[in-house]
């Protein structure tokens, strides 16, 4: 599918400011929908929005159609009524620099407890009737989920393959049982699913109406402990006592040379074609109704995907298993249509990864800080090669911020040797004809100029911040997801300065 030329702003909602811990989909983020129209900008990027699960991070959630519950406004929730301005006035203080995810979690479920008490006595008439039809039209996941989570809890958040050999292999009268125990944590946890599709949904329409864009993210593979797995064991290459016999990753590459052990159990693609696809069909539909364009992270999966035995400590054991191939997308076309899919094509990408999403029509993904530096491809990352059926970054989530990557130190969260940096800065200067000292805004305006048809830079990027605003560093086990921006930092200057370059290379 060929996009119409664009350009956006990456930024998951937990970055938002706002009082209450970590960024919300509620008052915050249709003021930030509002700065994206003062910057000209047609698309806003966001993170999965699953529920996190390890180490917070939005690629291996508890579900892969459920929503994050923390992501709720509490602030909305009280002036929808559901909660009293008493409920929040205890609230702790956190950062506001980044999530501390330990505090933030347990302050706000405390609250959202009490919005899901009072559901039944506090919320309209019109919110319950949503409530009624959001149960019966999502019953297909939401059942299983709601019972995941009641029992996770009462497994003190144990994954799933701890629990009584009853509930893991999914015993017929142990399911029963466990549903009439949590009547009520169920409940709760759907009343809370419905609130953030309520909310998210009203960001959705304010969003249409500014003529905005949003592009969401779907993981390739899911998370083990989760909903998913413990549900459609079968889908999945596990143990009799649901452990992984293989796992998911990639070989050693540009963030490690030890590759990424991901931990992601693999696709039985057989079983799922068995069934004419229909988890991924139920999945893609699933995701469509959350975003407007979905980027489906590690598409080289499709056609094959790096398969690793559950028991190496590393990711440098492994081997290619092929993909589904075309079947999967051929499949949802035909129930769902043609969808606006950019394809993540980054890594190791042989010519059958490239001959897939040529035939599908999905445009491929640049990035421009891997433009400059050895690696024989990196011509194929400057804007004279893109063909306009592309999406061109400054960088993603799992790169540095622009400035951070500029001045990189070897041995700091790169594989890089001083000599390889020192002749990346200099291959850019050279290339962009500039100093270097607003190398954040010479990246910006060339992704913007260039022939892609979607151009999209983090706002780190925007706001011109350092290694210290990096989203996320692959491989590395914590601290990861945690930052956030104030809204002093993105002054009136930098706005007028976005929206000029936007409009100038006609993305507005």
């Amino acid at each position: 599918m060929t996009f119409q030329r664009s350009a956006g702003i990456l930024l998951h909602p937990t970055s938002l400011p706002g009082r209450y811990g970590m960024g919300e989909i509620g008052p915050e983020a249709h003021r930030w929908l509002a700065h994206l129209s003062t910057m000209s900008q047609k698309l806003w990027q966001v993170l999965p929005l699953g529920p996190t699960g390890y180490a917070d991070s939005p690629y291996q959630t508890l579900s892969t159609f459920a929503g994050n519950p923390m992501l709720i406004s509490l602030a909305a929730l009280r002036d929808e009524g559901l909660l009293h301005e008493d409920d929040l006035k205890d609230f702790p203080s956190l950062p506001e620099t980044h999530v501390d995810y330990g505090p933030a979690i347990l302050a706000r479920s405390s609250v959202l407890k009490k919005a899901a008490q009072s559901f039944s006595r506090k919320a309209s008439p019109a919110l319950k009737a949503g409530f009624v039809r959001f149960e019966e039209e999502n019953s297909s996941w939401l059942d299983d989920f709601t019972l995941f989570s009641a029992l996770k809890a009462q497994y003190g958040g144990g994954p799933w393959v701890n629990w009584p050999a009853p509930i893991v292999h999914r015993e017929a009268t142990a399911l029963v049982a466990a549903r009439k125990k949590h009547a009520t944590a169920i409940r709760h946890s759907k009343i809370l699913q419905f609130l953030f599709n309520h909310q998210w949904n009203s960001l959705r329409r304010e969003a249409k109406k500014r003529g905005i864009s949003i592009i969401g993210d779907i993981p390739i593979f899911v998370a083990h402990d989760s909903s998913d797995v413990w549900c459609r064991p079968e889908l999945f290459f596990l143990k009799k006592n649901g452990q992984p016999t293989v796992i998911a990753g990639v070989p050693p590459d540009y963030f490690s040379t030890t590759g990424q052990r991901w931990g992601n159990p693999l696709y039985r693609w057989d079983a799922h074609e068995e069934e004419g696809f229909s988890w991924w069909i139920s999945r893609l539909r699933s995701t469509f109704q959350l975003y407007d364009i979905v980027r489906i992270d590690h598409f080289r999966g499709f056609a094959a995907n790096w398969e690793i035995a559950a028991s190496e400590p590393t990711a440098v054991k492994g081997r290619w298993a092929p993909g589904p191939g075309r079947k999967l997308f051929d499949a949802a076309r035909k129930v769902l249509g043609n969808l606006p899919i950019i394809a993540e094509d980054l890594g190791v990408i042989t010519p059958d990864v490239d001959a897939l999403r040529e035939a599908l029509g999905y445009p491929g993904m640049r990035i421009l800080q891997f433009a400059f530096g050895d690696d024989p491809k990196a011509a194929a990352f400057r804007p004279e090669s893109y063909p306009p059926n592309c999406a061109v970054y400054t960088g993603t989530h799992d790169n540095d911020t622009t400035v951070g990557w500029y001045n990189s130190e070897p041995g700091k969260d790169s594989t890089r040797s001083a000599e390889q940096i020192a002749r990346e800065q200099h291959t850019v200067r050279n290339y962009l004809s500039s100093d270097g000292s607003q190398i954040q805004w010479d990246l910006i305006a060339l992704a913007l100029r260039s022939p892609a048809n979607t151009a999209v830079y983090p706002l780190q990027d925007v706001l011109g911040l350092g290694s210290e605003a990096r989203m996320n560093v692959p491989g590395r086990e914590s601290g990861n997801w945690s930052w956030r921006f104030r809204w002093e930092q993105l002054t009136k200057e930098i706005e007028k300065r976005l929206s000029s370059l936007t409009q100038e290379s006609n993305r507005s």
